[in-house]
C-alpha cells in the first residue's frame, strides 16, 4: 500500500502541472515521448516484447484498477515487468493481435529535463504514465490505469 501511496502522490505532482509549458521541452521530446506510449501499447497489442523492453523500465510500477465484463465492481492489481512480456508472449504466440484499428489515443500532458506524463486510452481502459529520461532515452516508469467505466443504467 506505501508504494501505491507514493505512485498515486507522483503521478497527483505530474497531473498538477498541466497547463504549464515547460521551457525545457522541445518538438523532439515531445515526439520522443510520444514513441515510448506508442511502443508500449503496440507492444502488448501485437504482443512485442522489443518494444516493451524499449519503452518500459524494468522497475516499473503499474497499478491497476479492472472490473469484469458483468460487474459494476472494481479490484485493485499490481502488474510486475514480467507479467508483461508473459501477456505480450501470449498474444504473439495465439495469433490474438490487436487488430490496426485498436484504440491508442495518446495525450501528452508536460515534458521537462527529466520527466513527463501523459495519457493513453486504449482497448483495455485509460493508463496514465509517468516517465523520465534515462541515459538520454524516455521511458515509462509508472502507470496507473482503469478498465471503462461502467456504463450507467439508463433513465427511466
Amino acid at each position: 500500500m506505501p508504494r501505491l501511496r507514493s505512485a498515486l502522490a507522483t503521478l497527483t505532482l505530474a497531473l498538477a502541472a498541466l497547463g504549464r509549458t515547460a521551457a525545457a521541452q522541445t518538438p523532439a521530446d515531445r515526439e520522443q515521448v510520444r514513441r515510448a506510449v506508442r511502443d508500449y501499447v503496440e507492444g502488448f497489442y501485437e504482443g512485442d516484447t522489443a518494444k516493451l523492453t524499449r519503452s518500459v523500465r524494468p522497475e516499473v510500477y503499474k497499478y491497476g484498477f479492472w472490473r469484469g465484463r458483468d460487474s459494476t465492481a472494481y479490484h485493485g492489481e499490481q502488474m510486475e515487468w514480467r507479467a508483461f512480456h508473459d501477456y505480450a508472449n501470449r498474444v504473439r504466440t495465439s495469433g490474438r493481435a490487436a487488430p490496426p484499428t485498436a484504440a491508442k489515443d495518446i495525450t501528452i500532458y508536460d515534458v521537462q529535463n527529466q520527466t513527463a506524463s501523459a495519457k493513453l486510452t486504449a482497448s483495455w481502459g485509460t493508463d496514465y504514465l509517468l516517465l523520465g529520461r534515462y541515459d538520454g532515452r524516455w521511458m515509462i516508469s509508472s502507470v496507473l490505469w482503469q478498465s471503462p467505466p461502467a456504463k450507467a443504467a439508463p433513465a427511466r
